[in-house]
């Protein structure tokens, strides 16, 4: 006989593909953030199973209470803020479709998270890594060209692996390439880096390749388009290498290309189209690292600083 307490949420599932099929079709997400999305509702759906007399169409205060204190027991500050902007969207879309009355998460308000340190490498860093990669092996010719790239255009990695071929234009000395959230970009490429990339097509790629025929510029061992775990591996190594004692992660080049940038004179508005932010607010980050700069400049060189 069927459970008559369960039958209060075994239309979630339905909801939330219906609520998916939303996101994909008429808001038009990427699959990353649609996957984003589906990894957060989860959570309602392992919840609900634990609390199966809790019906998710009429969840009351001290039921999204009791779902927070869930969420806290198997995720930070900052990812249950993410599920919370999950749940406003899903509930959002629910009163639309007319399923539920009300959106009972509005007055929920998100975790106090503390402010983002962001780490950057000095530009003596960023030259002793890059020049502690040798040139001697077509692997080593690829990475040489594929850091010195994602420095001098401060991309992002998953911009960096997906670059095609016919998205070079080395006599205008840009790239020019589909970005995050289906926004074309166009970034210039300093002489360094079309230097050492073009040693690299010419002399290198054909080798890895092989056989195989690819429009992606950085490829594997194999051949094959480089990902995310391979890129992250050969970093590792070149950061050891360099000696460098800080957590060398991808994005520390992003950071570092924008941070070096306001420091040398750029104006915010520059950096942020280099960048590709949509929002001048996401790139104003750098600006407090930039004032950080300025003031130990200035305690370093002026001549009266000290008594």
């Amino acid at each position: 006989m069927e459970n008559p307490i369960k039958t209060k949420y075994t239309n979630f599932g339905h909801d939330e593909i219906t609520f998916l099929e939303y996101l994909r079709f008429e808001r038009l997400l990427l699959e990353n953030t649609l996957k984003s999305y589906e990894r957060d509702l989860k959570h309602l759906g392992e919840y609900l199973e634990k609390n199966p007399a809790l019906d998710y169409r009429e969840i009351t205060h001290d039921g999204i209470l009791g779902f927070l204190k869930y969420l806290y027991t198997v995720m930070s500050d900052n990812s249950v803020s993410r599920v919370l902007s999950t749940m406003r969207g899903f509930y959002k879309f629910m009163v639309r479709e007319k399923k539920v009355s009300c959106n009972p998460w509005l007055n929920i308000t998100n975790p106090r998270t503390a402010k983002k340190i962001i780490d950057i490498l000095d530009i003596n860093e960023v030259e002793n890594f890059l020049n502690s990669i040798p040139v001697s092996t077509p692997c080593q010719l690829r990475d040489k060209a594929m850091f010195e790239v994602l420095y001098s255009c401060g991309l992002r990695v998953s911009e960096l692996i997906s670059l095609k071929i016919d998205e070079i234009d080395f006599e205008q000395m840009i790239l020019r390439f589909m970005g995050k959230g289906d926004r074309e970009r166009v970034v210039p490429l300093g002489e360094v880096a079309s230097h050492h990339l073009k040693k690299y097509l010419k002399a290198a790629r054909y080798r890895i390749e092989r056989e195989k025929k690819t429009d992606y510029v950085f490829l594997n061992s194999r051949g094959l388009k480089m990902t995310r775990q391979g890129f992250w591996k050969i970093l590792k190594k070149y950061a050891m290498k360099a000696s460098i004692n800080k957590n060398v992660y991808p994005h520390i080049f992003r950071h570092s290309f924008a941070t070096h940038l306001l420091q040398r004179g750029a104006d915010l508005r520059t950096v942020q189209e280099l960048l590709g932010h949509s929002s001048i607010s996401t790139t104003e980050i750098y600006t407090n690292l930039n004032r950080e700069h300025i003031k130990d400049t200035y305690f370093k060189y002026h001549p009266r600083e000290k008594i």
